[in-house]
């Protein structure tokens, strides 16, 4: 028992020992004050120099306005009512647009009716994951771009070069993109779609693209979408519930009740559905819907 108390005495007096060895470090190091340095003129360091080659407000044109060297900080700069956005500022609106473009693509575009399309061919082929999710997706956004070819060139021609080179602000270079898009919306959006949103919002309509307000566009153009697509949906399926129909009488004729129909008529779907080039006649027909 003595031995044991002697034990952690040794112990106790060891961290003591270290404790104050720590504390006289501590005081032995002398203070040091750290501060950033001032000089006249807003300089900072120890060689007075600044480090801006160029001051903001000396360019002469665009191209010297992108070679100043000014702060790292987003900012947007204007020459005469003429400027283009700082690079952060750029890199800032590339992300948002990233992030916010799939809800635009959804709702903007055909990608909506395309992927619905795709997705009854699939189910009424009853064929389950094939093709797989992945595979109808890419197809859906390349068949997008196909569609969307012309308004994006359109975009491109009256509102993102107008802007880069100067020639239109920020607002005007906004109102240009959005032209196109309003006006691809509007051809395949059926009027009562419009006059339905019209009425929820309690305002009047003349019948003229530019009175519909944006808020009121976009869902009477969803709900066109996907009533067509809904309608074409159901025409795929026609020709296939015929084939389990007749597949289905055929099994019970010979009393075989206990096979599922789905499981004989399968392989005739896909035969059927090869023999008579169906993809073809699907997105063949399904483009066809936007060329009016």
């Amino acid at each position: 028992m003595k031995r044991l108390k002697s034990i952690l005495t040794a112990i106790t007096l060891k961290k003591v020992i270290c404790l104050l060895v720590t504390v006289g470090i501590l005081c032995i190091i002398p203070v040091a004050s750290v501060s950033a340095s001032s000089v006249e003129g807003g300089l900072t360091g120890e060689t007075g120099e600044s480090t801006v080659i160029q001051n903001p407000g000396t360019a002469e044109n665009p191209d010297d306005l992108q070679n100043l060297n000014i702060v790292n900080r987003i900012e947007i700069e204007y020459n005469n009512g003429n400027g283009q956005l700082n690079g952060a500022l750029r890199i800032l609106l590339i992300l948002t647009l990233i992030a916010i473009a799939p809800i635009l693509i959804i709702c903007m575009t055909c990608f909506t009716r395309i992927i619905i399309v795709l997705h009854f061919t699939r189910a009424a082929l009853n064929t389950q994951t094939a093709p797989p999710n992945q595979v109808l997706l890419g197809l859906a956004l390349f068949l997008t771009f196909f569609v969307m070819t012309p308004t994006i060139a359109s975009i491109y021609t009256n509102a993102y070069q107008p802007f880069n080179e100067g020639k239109l602000t920020q607002e005007e270079a906004l109102e240009a993109a959005i032209q196109p898009m309003r006006q691809f919306m509007y051809n395949t959006t059926q009027t009562s779609d419009v006059e339905l949103f019209m009425n929820i919002a309690r305002q009047d309509w003349d019948g003229n693209l530019e009175s519909i307000p944006f808020a009121v566009l976009v869902p009477s153009y969803m709900l066109s979408e996907l009533r067509e697509a809904f309608s074409f949906g159901f025409l795929i399926y026609i020709p296939f519930i015929i084939i389990d129909m007749v597949v289905a009488s055929a099994l019970m004729s010979m009393g075989m009740m206990m096979l599922p129909p789905t499981t004989i008529s399968m392989p005739f779907k896909i035969l059927l559905f090869v023999m008579a080039d169906g993809w073809g006649l699907v997105i063949g027909e399904l483009m066809k819907t936007f060329a009016r």
